[in-house]
């Protein structure tokens, strides 16, 4: 019977669920034949308990994986409004460029629509592709910021984008952003870098980073600070854009819907005594909703009467006053900020920006997204390249940055500048 007992625990061992039972089909018979069931069970006991343990961590694994999949779900919608939206308000702002208030009344009567192609299409200027390139370079190098609580290398990425940018010979682009990447071509001391200038495309590009970190207030100031300082060097411009980054995160959290006095408040505190001349416009426009004007009224107010300038101090509290005024409301909030004339594409992108970042894709006018001719970073495009973020920014790893070919972006800028020049002969023409 004691032997019977170890060739059952043998044959058991050989034939048991797991392959190093069978490497040790031997023991019940060498320790004693007449507990060799007994040591069967045993070992069979302790291997149920290590594979439910592994059932248990891959359980877990599991469940970490979908919430971080539900968490970049709840994410994406913020950011896919702010990118789209971006593009949308730049594309319906565009055709208006330059222009004051009355003469764009004059020459395109319905602004509800876009005007810059046949048929009712609209193409985007350099204030989507900045979002562009401050997206891709989040994209590679989120975690580095997260984990150094540096933004070097995201400054680094962000240069090298805006060097092969300037390579497409891209229409419209301002002076001090001109200057600066020829300064970057050139490898300059980081001490050189950018133009002593209080333009507003630091502002344009800003409100992505506010929705990226929303939850983490001091690495949203080092990304909104190397981003501008990478092109402006005035304190002024890095204000602005720090503005817009606040107001973006703040319209992400409450579904774009904030109280104008409120958010003034926060604003105030959040920029600190430097900031306090901006927040002196702020609290004006602030003050200005409250009281029920509209942005227009508050731009003239402003001294702004031909159209808003491409000054930083002007052009973000109009924006700020188009949102705050028409919260949770895209479309009233782009067409406010375009009535106000002057760079009306960047007023109304950045508008865009924050109202879509509250909004998200759902509050942007079917009509608009479906018209937007914009090639090759298409809405579908541009949708791929918010799921990478919010994916990024949930899982905090380095990610492959959706990107579009080179000659496809160099013809695309071909025909933009011929658009551009066209459009610029019809202003010459009446009406006045």
């Amino acid at each position: 019977m004691p032997f019977m007992a170890g060739v059952i625990g043998a044959i058991s061992m050989w034939n048991g669920p797991f392959d190093w039972m069978r490497e040790f089909f031997w023991l019940p018979l060498l320790l004693d034949v007449g507990c060799g069931p007994y040591i069967v069970m045993i070992l069979l006991a302790l291997a149920k308990g290590d594979s439910e343990e592994q059932r248990f961590a891959q359980a877990d694994a599991a469940t970490r994986i979908a919430e971080r999949a539900e968490q970049a779900k709840l994410r994406f919608p913020s950011l896919a409004g702010c990118i789209v939206g971006t593009a949308v308000g730049d594309a319906m702002g565009l055709p208006y460029e330059g222009l004051s208030p009355h003469r764009r009344a004059r020459l395109f009567p319905e602004m509800d629509r876009y005007h810059l192609l046949p048929f009712g299409r609209g193409m985007c200027s350099d204030d989507t592709e900045h979002t562009i390139m401050v997206a891709q370079a989040l994209i590679e190098t989120a975690q580095y910021g997260k984990t150094t609580r540096d933004t070097g290398y995201f400054r680094s990425r962000l240069a090298r984008r805006m060097r092969i940018w300037l390579l497409g010979l891209p229409a419209g682009i301002g002076m001090a952003t001109l200057k600066s990447i020829l300064k970057l071509w050139l490898f300059l001391p980081q001490r050189w870098q950018g133009t002593f200038s209080a333009g507003n495309a630091p502002s344009m590009r800003s409100a992505l980073i506010g929705v990226f970190w929303a939850e983490e207030p001091e690495l949203l100031r080092m990304h909104v600070r190397a981003a501008t300082r990478l092109t402006h060097s005035d304190p002024k411009a890095e204000c602005a854009a720090l503005a817009v980054a606040f107001a973006a995160a703040q319209s992400a959290r409450n579904d774009g819907r904030i109280d104008a006095l409120e958010y003034a408040r926060q604003v105030r505190t959040f920029l600190g005594t430097e900031g306090a001349e901006l927040a002196a416009l702020i609290d004006r426009a602030a003050k200005s909703v409250q009281a029920g004007e509209k942005t227009l009224t508050f731009a003239q107010g402003m001294g702004l009467e031909t159209g808003v300038t491409g000054y930083a101090f002007h052009t973000v509290p109009v924006a700020l006053h188009a949102w705050l005024a028409h919260s949770g409301n895209y479309r009233e909030a782009v067409l406010a900020a375009i009535e106000c004339g002057g760079d009306t594409d960047t007023v109304a992108a950045i508008t865009g920006a924050i109202a879509g970042a509250g909004t998200g894709l759902d509050g942007l006018p079917l009509e608009w997204l479906d018209r937007l001719a914009e090639w090759p970073h298409t809405v579908q495009w541009m949708e791929q390249l918010a799921q990478t973020l919010a994916e990024v920014r949930t899982n905090y790893i380095w990610g492959e940055a959706p990107t579009a070919s080179a000659l496809k972006i160099g013809a695309r800028n071909l025909l933009f500048l011929a658009v551009v020049l066209i459009h610029g002969l019809r202003r010459m023409l009446p009406p006045y």
